[in-house]
């Protein structure tokens, strides 16, 4: 008998999602009225033209911006209802963020940058420490772990940041252009490293590129145009 394996339920969940901006008395629309379901465990690409929304859905995403209407539910919590300090422990504990700029401080060396995340946890210093070598170990940069960001190349760089991200062992990767500032082989071990944490370790990845190429790492292309999923 054959059988059919139920998809994964969403494990973030927009419903109407609208986002205005004010410039002056001006209204600037940027999503309108947005539906979206991304199954746990998937590695999603958002793609679309400057201006379309992308970062602005994964700011909502991230709980970092509130929409003007709609709900957003992710790990079958609604962000939207919650106040700022829960929201940012909720954060903390479920989401790792990877920027274009690496946003690592240049005074703390590859393993202290990677901790940070750690002290809003509680945990002694020998658990952070262990917990930082661990994440390292994963992106291969164990050994640079007394490096700082001035002795790692670009590549290496956002191999730690993604350790940083990946640390507290959030279930949602947010990645907002992770490739913006690489060169051609470093984009491709850092891609080969993204999709090792969605296949291997099952992250939940969403991710927002202009590169076609970046793009076909994900196993799903959603394209925004003028806040509307097309």
């Amino acid at each position: 008998m054959n059988t059919v394996t139920p998809a994964a339920a969403p494990i973030i969940s927009l419903r109407s999602v609208k986002k205005t901006y004010w410039r002056g008395t001006e209204a600037v629309k940027v999503l309108d009225g947005l539906d979206l379901d991304i199954p746990a465990g998937s590695f999603e690409a958002l793609m679309g033209p400057s201006g379309s929304g992308k970062s602005t859905l994964l700011n909502l995403v991230a709980g970092l911006d509130r929409p003007t209407s709609g709900t957003i539910t992710v790990g079958g919590k609604d962000i939207g209802a919650l106040g700022e300090s829960p929201l940012a422990k909720w954060r903390a504990g479920n989401l790792g963020f990877i920027f274009q700029q690496f946003n690592l401080l240049p005074v703390l060396s590859a393993e202290q940058n990677v901790a940070l995340p750690l002290l809003l946890h509680r945990m002694s210093a020998a658990e952070r420490k262990k917990r930082a070598l661990t994440a390292l170990r994963i992106v291969g940069l164990e050994d640079r772990s007394n490096h700082f960001p001035r002795q790692l190349s670009g590549g290496q760089e956002q191999r730690v940041a993604i350790a940083r991200a990946l640390v507290s062992d959030p279930s949602i990767l947010i990645a907002d252009e992770p490739t913006g500032n690489l060169d051609r082989e470093s984009t491709q071990t850092v891609l080969d490293l993204l999709q090792k944490l969605n296949r291997d370790f099952g992250k939940t990845i969403v991710m927002v590129t202009h590169d076609p190429h970046a793009a076909e790492c994900a196993t799903v292309i959603r394209r925004l145009d003028k806040g509307v999923m097309v």
